[in-house]
């Protein structure tokens, strides 16, 4: 055991070695332009571009290459369906959910279930590496500190090279933040320039012209405020399920996710006071695309789906996973006293 402790699991320490913004011009509607009904405040927070290109930061964002390329996608939908401007926001969000926020969500599952069955063995090699280095230091006279530092240091290389052989890094499991998160914004602040008028694609204008006849329902005018705060509120009670959801199928969360929990349910709260002050277009555009991170997050449950993008089984899995999360809602929510 020593010698192997020596030889392959164990390594030395290293030796510590101490040592102009310019004023920005909005465009004025030409012709027979419908003026936008934002208020004026609202329209004036979201600087126009100017020519040369110098401004804010909010102005590089507003004329970058991924917001330009959604606006180039809003348009084509809207072109190619010929749908009103509220069923082309549905439609260009339900596209982008289902075939590129779903494969990497279903990715992030197969990684973090492969992380999930290294547990064990994990467990297993902690215990093995502890027990060595408290031999090695009764030998050596380590103090407890570099015990711990030796520990520390094998024990992350030995994870490292189960990650490496499974080749499930958990970093991995990051892939969907980093593509959804840029493309929710680039969508955003794309409707944003077309609701304000302060867009750069050719239609210009008259994309403003029609979203303000291109809503349904109570929001009949896509440039305006949801007066209502019907889709405001949507918006925080689907986020706040997505959140409850991913609670109740977690046991013993630690006190580090607990914290994590509770600081995105107030960031759902937070969402709708802000939704309430931005242009009903985007309103849809996030009720959606929430609404589909909620039906993914369900999907993602069913044994069958997971079976079919060959998800690993996990020791936490269940046949009747819709069940199980109506009970633990049932008495988390329903049946408390």
């Amino acid at each position: 055991m020593l010698c192997r402790l020596g030889s392959s699991w164990l390594r030395p320490l290293p030796t510590l070695q101490l040592g102009a913004r310019g004023p920005s011009l909005a465009p004025s509607p030409t012709g027979g332009a419908k003026r936008s009904a934002l208020p004026l405040w609202a329209v004036a927070s979201v600087p126009s571009v100017s020519p040369g290109g110098a401004g804010s930061w909010y102005e590089g964002l507003a004329t970058s290459a991924p917001v330009q390329g959604a606006e180039e996608m809003l348009l084509g939908a809207h072109t190619a369906t010929g749908l009103p401007w509220w069923g082309s926001i549905l439609l260009t969000t339900v596209a982008l959910r289902g075939s590129v926020t779903l494969p990497l969500a279903a990715y992030q599952q197969y990684i973090l279930a492969k992380v999930e069955n290294l547990q064990p063995e994990i467990k297993n090699i902690a215990r093995r590496l502890n027990q060595e280095v408290a031999v090695r230091a009764n030998q050596l006279g380590w103090s407890k500190r570099v015990a711990r530092l030796t520990y520390l240091k094998n024990m992350r290389r030995l994870v490292s090279e189960l990650y490496v052989r499974d080749n499930c890094h958990p970093f991995k499991a990051t892939v969907l933040v980093w593509i959804q998160l840029p493309m929710w914004i680039s969508m955003s602040v794309a409707l944003r320039n077309f609701s304000t008028g302060t867009t750069h694609a050719e239609a210009g204008f008259s994309v403003q012209e029609q979203l303000t006849t291109g809503g349904v329902l109570w929001f009949p005018d896509l440039t305006a405020l949801d007066s209502t705060w019907i889709l405001p509120i949507s918006l925080g009670v689907i986020n706040l399920l997505i959140v409850e959801i991913f609670a109740l199928q977690k046991i013993g969360l630690s006190r580090f996710h607990t914290y994590i929990i509770y600081f995105v349910r107030a960031v759902s709260l937070l969402m709708i006071p802000i939704a309430a002050t931005v242009p009903s277009s985007i309103v849809l555009y996030w009720l959606c695309s929430s609404f589909m991170g909620l039906s993914q997050n369900l999907l993602l449950r069913s044994p069958r789906f997971r079976q079919l993008c060959r998800i690993p089984l996990t020791k936490g899995d269940s046949d009747t996973p819709y069940k199980d999360l109506f009970a633990a809602f049932y008495a988390k929510f329903i049946s408390r006293k």
